[in-house]
């Protein structure tokens, strides 16, 4: 019998409805990292880990890891994981399915008297979601060794800088200038799809091709304040004329490139800011933040491009001022390994699940590793798509189908190697 047939989705169930248990009551689901609720969980994690026979320490990133010894010194780790924090008011499944579906990968190689020559390693990222120092994936930036000194500075609204806090956590701050690991040869990480799309075409896992870069734009228009009943239409320099014109634009034009073959394309405009925003006053300046997701680079650079010169088309037609367009933050898309995308397939085919290959829209704590290590992600659906939502659902038999194909990939990259 191999790994797969081991794992058992009752006790996979259980440890997530346990952990749900471990919330603020009266914001279900949130543990926010660095929070006394998150090391509640943390600590419930760790017995969880050490219960099933694995070694656990905290490294220097704050990354709480279980590992169960290869029967081949110096073979290297087979790593899995994800995160348990959540953000305000989330879900039960984002992050938290990846990190108990790796432990209970871990509890069924044990039940079924498999050994591998790998060193496997179960990790609890720390603080995946955007947290209160404004960074996101710190202990996978971490582990990488992309953790800045600009970064460690950064303070929470509590006045502790970011430094302090990982050595809160356990971690390390002044040993995170290089990348922590060289020993990891493959991290598989399960998650969430966090979208529609396996639901709606009714199949059961994703294979992950990449993660999506995203990069951040911030567009300022300036205009002139004016009472918004006795100035003329055609003397008014109105700045919610060019932001709205480029709202349209964005949308249009990201609908377009993905129609076109683009690959993964998103964007949005999910923050529009009127000054002084005043039913009675003619809008003097708006600011928008633009969410570009794609999973080519070209692509990204020429939507960049297209909405700079829509922007300053926008701004003339209307009287107004390109006052900012700046780059708030941009990363590249992350391709996952083919090999390791491979065994997944494998893994699923063999056990008769359908499969469909998809690019992640969100950011992962696998793009982090994949700098240090060969990478591969697996999606389940979740319910109507619903994620960073207490409503956020995903079936007890997609969390057990998802967990069994982590276990197979696991053990034939464990064969291959």
């Amino acid at each position: 019998m191999t790994v797969a047939s081991h794992v058992r989705s009752d006790r996979l169930q259980a440890d997530i409805d346990t952990l749900a248990t471990i919330t603020d009551p009266a914001r279900p689901h949130t543990r926010r990292s660095f929070s006394p609720r998150f090391l509640e969980g943390r600590e419930w994690l760790a017995a969880r880990f050490q219960q099933a026979g694995l070694s656990t320490r905290m490294d220097e990133a704050g990354n709480l890891i279980g590992r169960r010894a290869g029967t081949v010194p110096g073979r290297g780790t087979i790593m899995s994981g994800s995160h348990s924090d959540t953000v305000p008011d989330g879900g039960r499944f984002d992050g938290i399915l990846g990190v108990l579906a790796a432990l209970e990968v871990a509890r069924a190689f044990d039940d079924a008297g498999i050994s591998l020559c790998h060193d496997l390693e179960i990790v609890d990222f720390l603080a995946e979601e955007p947290s209160d120092f404004g960074l996101s994936c710190i202990g996978s930036r971490g582990m990488a060794g992309a953790l800045s000194a600009e970064h460690r500075a950064l303070r929470a609204p509590w006045d502790e800088n970011l430094a302090a806090a990982l050595t809160r956590m356990g971690g390390n701050a002044s040993l995170l200038d290089t990348p922590r690991r060289t020993d990891i040869r493959a991290f598989f990480e399960l998650h969430i799809e966090q979208g529609i799309v396996l639901e709606s075409e009714q199949v059961q896992i994703g294979v992950v091709d990449a993660i999506a870069g995203v990069t951040r734009l911030e567009i300022v228009f300036s205009g002139r304040a004016d009472h918004a009943g006795t100035t003329p239409m055609d003397l008014r320099r109105d700045a919610a004329v060019p932001a709205a014109a480029i709202i349209g634009f964005v949308h249009e034009r990201a609908s377009a490139l993905a129609r076109a073959g683009g690959g993964h394309v998103t964007a949005t405009c999910g923050v529009l800011e009127l000054s002084p925003g005043a039913s009675n006053v003619i809008p003097r300046a708006a600011r928008l933040v633009v969410d570009i997701r794609v999973s080519e680079r070209a692509v990204a650079e020429d939507l960049v491009a297209a909405i700079r010169t829509a922007s300053e088309d926008a701004a003339r037609a209307s009287r107004t001022t390109l006052s900012r367009f700046a780059i708030q933050s941009d990363t590249s898309p992350t391709p996952c390994d083919p090999a390791l995308a491979g065994l997944v397939e494998t893994a699923a085919r063999t056990q008769g699940f359908s499969t469909r290959h998809m690019v992640s829209g969100a950011g992962h704590d696998a793009a982090f590793v994949a700098r240090l290590a060969p990478m591969a992600m697996i999606f389940v659906p979740c319910r109507d798509g619903r994620s960073h939502d207490p409503e956020e659902w995903c079936t007890a038999e997609d969390a057990a189908r998802g967990t069994m194909v982590l276990a197979g990939a696991m053990e034939l990259c464990d064969r291959k190697d």
